[in-house]
């Protein structure tokens, strides 16, 4: 099943750029899902359709794509808008995925929609006692605007001491409510903040499920530059980073529990955090990755000329190696806990 899982996001983006490439025209040498030994392949047209055996990640191989071709319909023939638009298509396929999952879940389910709004406080909450009050709407965390109930957990895990800074709306204001206390508790070295309040709920409507599935999309994609952020300062160690492997045992494990429960919501919720990941960090602009990509097509655009191929492919060559190696390391510490069953 999680496999199945993998292979749906990947092929998910790859056809996006395969649709793209091929609305502009563009030569496909190879179109591939997963890496390693091909197990099936078959030739149509220009095109090899090529299913490979580690389901890992995959492909689409142009014609023109890493080094100059003479062929017309080759990817560097290409005005250098449509040349973006391929280029993104794989990410944005993601994040549509992922919008839509949201939309299902949202759709279907039977319980209230959470809000940013204080409902109670549960026995001996503590951040009671600094000033948060029931009714607050929350409007700002540490700085960070709130835009869904998923903002309320992840922006105040961020905080290493369980102290934090609010801008609440109370009584139609704004309040500013600095240095609110909550109780914490120590996992694994890690400082672990007690939730002690309950938000409201709403009942679901056809507009507040199209604004919940917006809003929520948009706090999952702030988590993945955040998350980011506090790796690369140091937040967060290489330990707390799971990797193919430890992701799907992790799905492994909730598909377990959602077959004997009956209950696939929180699968699909996780693929749906998944996908947006997967399309987010896709268009960070580093080599290999095709915001690498779309990052030297900016420079195309505004020099009205790409750059040397040759260059070019030194760089995403350099990243893809430092890729590589990351994902021994991760899949490595992956490994390692599964063993010592964290």
């Amino acid at each position: 099943m999680a496999l199945l899982f993998f292979g749906l996001i990947i092929m998910i983006h790859e056809c996006g750029h395969f649709a793209v490439a091929k609305l502009c025209k563009v030569k496909i040498n190879e179109f591939a899902l997963g890496m390693g030994p091909a197990i099936f392949k078959k030739k149509k047209g220009d095109t090899l359709y090529a299913w490979r055996l580690f389901p890992i990640g995959g492909y689409v191989s142009m014609e023109g794509e890493d080094a100059d071709s003479e062929d017309e319909n080759a990817f560097n023939k290409k005005p250098v808008w449509q040349k973006i638009l391929i280029v993104v298509a794989g990410a944005m396929m993601n994040l549509i995925l992922g919008l839509l999952i949201l939309l299902i879940l949202l759709s279907v389910s039977t319980d209230l929609i959470g809000t940013n709004t204080v409902h109670a406080f549960y026995p001996d909450a503590v951040s009671a006692q600094y000033g948060l009050q029931e009714g607050d709407r929350f409007v700002e965390i540490e700085g960070h605007r709130v835009w869904s109930e998923k903002d309320l957990g992840f922006l105040m895990s961020r905080s290493e001491d369980g102290i934090l800074d609010f801008v609440v709306e109370r009584d139609g204001e704004l309040v500013e409510l600095n240095d609110v206390h909550f109780a914490t508790e120590e996992y694994e070295g890690v400082t672990l903040i007690r939730y002690d309040f309950s938000v409201v709920g709403v009942e679901p409507t056809f507009g507040g499920i199209l604004k919940n599935t917006f809003t929520q999309s948009a706090s999952i994609v702030r988590m993945v530059y955040l998350s980011l952020f506090d790796l690369v300062t140091g937040r967060y160690g290489m330990s707390q980073m799971a990797g193919p492997v430890g992701t799907m045992d992790m799905i492994a494990d909730v598909t377990a529990e959602a077959a004997s429960s009956g209950n696939l919501e929180s699968l699909l919720t996780i693929m749906a955090f998944i996908t947006i990941n997967v399309g987010v960090a896709n268009l960070l602009p580093l080599p290999a990755l095709d915001g690498g990509r779309l990052l030297f097509l900016l420079i195309e655009a505004v020099r009205r000329k790409p750059v040397n191929p040759k260059y070019e492919g030194y760089v995403h060559a350099a990243g893809f190696v430092l890729l590589m190696l990351l994902m021994v390391a991760v899949t490595f510490n992956d490994i390692l806990r599964i063993a010592r069953g964290g």
